[in-house]
């Protein structure tokens, strides 16, 4: 390692670190290197739209409603007729 960095955590924070360390069965240290390399990468300028991110997802769950696409202002009304 090239770099040490101290960083003060507030008990919240802490706490989901060790609950995700735990949960990964890897040290701290690993997984708070995880998510700067996840946050900086994403963060980096990148010209990638949103969607690009997620485009193996879509279409990929089945709702169940076969003309969802075509009818799905009157579901949304629907629902909010019915205080969801």
């Amino acid at each position: 390692m090239q770099d040490q960095l101290t960083v003060r955590l507030p008990a919240d924070l802490s706490q989901a670190l060790k609950a995700a360390s735990r949960r990964m069965q890897r040290k701290s240290s690993e997984v708070v290197r995880l998510a700067l390399r996840e946050f900086l990468g994403a963060s980096s300028g990148s010209k990638r739209q949103p969607a690009d991110r997620v485009r193996s997802l879509i279409g990929s769950l089945e709702s169940g409603v076969p003309d969802l696409a075509e009818r799905h202002r009157d579901y949304i009304i629907e629902a909010l007729r019915r205080g969801r």
